[in-house]
């Protein structure tokens, strides 16, 4: 850590002489114009003319006749005060006398200040004045320098006890996790019931899960549940310019930590200064990897028997160091994975119960269709909703309020002004009601829940959106293809009604292209390679991204496998809407009167 230094003296003397020349200038020029301020300067002729004009009220003499102060009247007919220079003229006196106006005469002694107010006011108060300035710019300076030269402060963020204001009971939808550290709060309760038989505290905890899960919440409950102090940084916050300034920070964030003890340290977004060492080309010496070396020193000196608890969250835990995972560091990885059905419904009640809702909202059936979100997207959700009830006029959240906003989350708010032709929204209702049949007509497909033409923000000119009835986890082969033959619904339907394709199904074709390949190449659901792992997932958390691990020569055989795939699908969708051509024409001119219809709607006109 460098050295505290003391910041240099030169500036300082810049201030005090500054300080005296601005006290200087005001005596010089400040205080004769207010003293003078009240009387007009004029010369002494002027002032023998308004005597012989008899203006003059009253005349009043230095003692040492050098000036000559006197009132007299102005051409406005206004008393005027007036001071000029004496000259010597011994007719003044007879000049005054003689003048038809009574004017009052008299002398002025010169007043001699007091000796002690000039000695406090030519003394003593510059000497407080430059005193103060400087201790005001010294402070100023040396803060600045002492910010400049503290590299190895951390920064971390320290709420006393309860001060995150968060405790279990705003987590939801996140059962196996409170459970899981709840054994973390009951140790800094009571640490003598476990070292009574000779356990240990874990000293670090690992939160790893998608974006937008709870993860800072949760160790922010925890803080809160324990009412210990707790310690919050981010893993960026440690990476400085300069090299050994992080692994600084480190030691000081442990000291901090260990001097108030017990407490919990949250490092967020672990990954920026745990990634495993020997990638990207650096040298042995780096920032990153000292920050890292020092991190994990620290965690194998401080004693878990006092009571520091390490919590970490990241959503790329396959970049983390091995020597951060093992035993003795994060002893515990503990998953915050997406809520499933149960869990949503328990999230939305939790952000609902902070809103005024309606009595007739069913949470259930927003949590059905809001498969995959995270608490974060499901706020938004009520947020959203609320944000609606506002706009209509409404004092509460309706259901309809809910339903619009998950749409907005998952498609954007509805473009009114588009301007689409009557030709295009033929053909965008033939395509929607393409996607609807196929799934109805399927056994393997889940239920149509909404289908319209109204065109959304994400550019999409429509959609059509099914719920599942079950939670489900597991993905059949006959499943997966009956979802392919949905996606590719809508082009048959284009290609059957008009002997076109357009545009409109390039999403279709990027996700059933993606399920397609995850058969051949990840679930082993393709004959011609079985059950071989093709490729692999290289960040499950931020969006899956995949990596082949296959010669040139089997890419080439998994592109004509996803073909076949996919061209089978097709060919499934297009049979199931030429024998239901009738229904494909009836539900479209529906669907072009009504721009949306709901899955009750759907299926009634579908049986009818």
């Amino acid at each position: 850590m460098p050295k505290h230094r003391k910041p240099p003296k030169r500036p300082l003397l810049i201030y005090y002489i500054g300080s005296l020349l601005v006290i200087l200038l005001f005596n010089m020029l400040i205080m004769p114009l207010i003293m003078n301020g009240r009387f007009a300067e004029v010369d002494y002729s002027t002032f023998l003319r308004a005597i012989e004009e008899n203006r003059v009220q009253q005349v009043e003499m230095s003692a040492d006749t050098q000036e000559i102060r006197y009132v007299a009247v102005d051409n406005n007919g206004r008393l005027q005060s007036y001071v000029t220079v004496a000259m010597p003229d011994p007719n003044l006196l007879e000049r005054l006398s003689s003048s038809e106006n009574e004017i009052r005469f008299s002398r002025i002694k010169p007043t001699q200040p007091s000796p002690i107010m000039t000695f406090l006011f030519s003394f003593i108060l510059p000497l407080f004045i430059i005193f103060g300035l400087g201790r005001l710019f010294s402070k100023r300076f040396q803060a600045r320098w002492e910010g400049a030269m503290s590299f190895g402060k951390s920064n971390a963020r320290i709420y006393v006890e309860a001060q995150t204001g968060k405790t279990f009971a705003d987590v939801a939808g996140q059962d196996e996790a409170k459970e899981a550290l709840q054994e973390i709060v009951d140790f800094l309760h009571d640490p003598e019931k476990y070292t009574r038989i000779g356990a240990t505290l874990p000293k670090g905890a690992l939160l790893v899960g998608p974006p937008g899960t709870g993860k800072t919440l949760l160790a922010q409950a925890v803080a809160g549940e324990a009412q210990v102090p707790f310690f919050s940084i981010s893993g960026s916050e440690f990476v400085e310019m300069f090299v050994g300034v992080g692994a600084a920070k480190v030691r000081d964030l442990f000291k901090q930590a260990t001097e108030k003890a017990p407490c919990i340290v949250f490092i967020d977004e672990i990954d920026t200064i745990g990634k495993r060492r020997g990638e990207g080309g650096f040298s042995g010496n780096d920032e990153r990897e000292q920050t890292l070396n020092q991190l994990l020193t620290e965690m194998d000196g401080f004693d878990g028997r006092k009571g520091v608890v390490l919590l970490a969250a990241t959503n790329r835990p396959e970049s983390l160091d091995p020597a951060l995972l093992r035993p003795g560091r994060f002893d515990r990885r503990i998953p915050v994975e997406l809520p499933d059905l149960a869990g949503r419904i328990a999230i939305l009640k939790v952000h609902a119960a902070k809103v005024n809702m309606s009595e007739h909202v069913d949470f259930e059936v927003i949590a059905r269709s809001t498969a995959g979100a995270s608490g974060a997207d499901l706020a938004n959700i009520i947020n959203e909703a609320a944000l609606r009830a506002v706009r209509m006029g409404r004092d509460a959240v309706e259901q309809e309020d809910l339903e619009e906003s998950v749409e907005v989350v998952i498609a954007g708010y509805q473009r009114k002004n588009a301007a689409i032709s009557p030709k295009e929204k033929e053909l965008i209702a033939y395509h929607e009601i393409g996607h609807a049949l196929v799934a109805a007509k399927q056994t393997n497909s889940a239920p149509v829940h909404k289908i319209t033409i109204i065109p959304r923000t994400s550019g999409a000119l429509g959609y059509t959106m099914q719920v599942e009835e079950d939670e489900r986890y597991l993905l059949t082969k006959e499943e997966a293809m009956a979802r392919i033959a949905t996606l590719t619904g809508g082009r048959a339907a284009e290609e059957l009604i008009f002997n076109s394709s357009t545009t409109g199904a390039a999403n279709d074709i990027e996700k059933a292209t993606k399920l397609a390949r995850a058969m051949v190449t990840r679930y082993g659901m393709s004959e011609e390679f079985g059950m071989v792992a093709l490729e692999t997932v290289t960040n499950p958390y931020l969006g899956g991204d995949t990596t082949l691990t296959c010669s040139s020569e089997t890419a080439a055989a998994v592109d004509k496998a996803v073909i076949e795939i996919i061209r089978k699908a097709h060919a499934t969708a297009v049979n199931i809407l030429k024998d239901n051509m009738d229904k494909l024409h009836e539900l479209a001119r529906h669907l072009l009167q009504k721009e949306t219809l709901t899955g009750e709607e759907f299926m009634e006109i579908l049986n009818g």
